[in-house]
């Protein structure tokens, strides 16, 4: 396993929509144990493979309290959604920016397992959100592209601050 560089708002390459995987392969079981150890690492409750600059169809997931709950997501695509949620999300690439994004309460999910096995699953609170924003990734969209440009522009120029002050 090797942890992937993450890359950081608004990196263009977080805006390409990622391409349909045609089958799990060794190459996708590797790249999904990767996303996991950096996830972790980082640490985050979710990744996906744009956020490393791979642009395939690919998330993982664990919100449990003790990291035991891996879910692996390969064409994760959406079937039914239902009620309203508001909760401050974060990201991965949006390094120490957090605001409320509406999202649904539930989802139901169809998506192929690190095994390339179908499976669906219905999720509520934290997961449904998590799912929902790792999607959003996937389809060439960060979180902050919720919320108003005022705050979009307070958000790029907050980070580009930051760059320069590390670099």
């Amino acid at each position: 396993m090797a942890l992937l560089p993450i890359l950081r708002y608004p990196d263009p390459r977080l805006h390409k929509k990622a391409a349909f995987v045609p089958r799990v392969d060794e190459t996708i079981r590797k790249l999904i144990a990767d996303m996991a150890e950096t996830m972790y690492e980082a640490p985050g409750i979710g990744l996906a493979a744009t956020q490393v600059d791979v642009h395939k169809r690919v998330v993982v997931i664990d919100v449990s309290e003790d990291k035991t709950k891996l879910l692996a997501l390969v064409n994760p695509e959406i079937l039914d959604r239902s009620g309203e949620q508001v909760c401050e999300e974060g990201c991965l690439s949006v390094p120490g920016v957090y605001d409320k994004v509406t999202r649904s309460e539930r989802v139901r999910v169809r998506a192929l397992d690190a095994q390339g096995e179908p499976f669906e699953l219905e999720a509520g609170g934290l997961l449904a959100v998590c799912i929902q924003h790792e999607i959003d990734h996937l389809e060439g969209k960060v979180f902050v592209e919720h919320l108003s440009r005022l705050k979009q522009g307070r958000i790029k120029a907050r980070l580009a601050k930051q760059a320069r002050i590390t670099a």
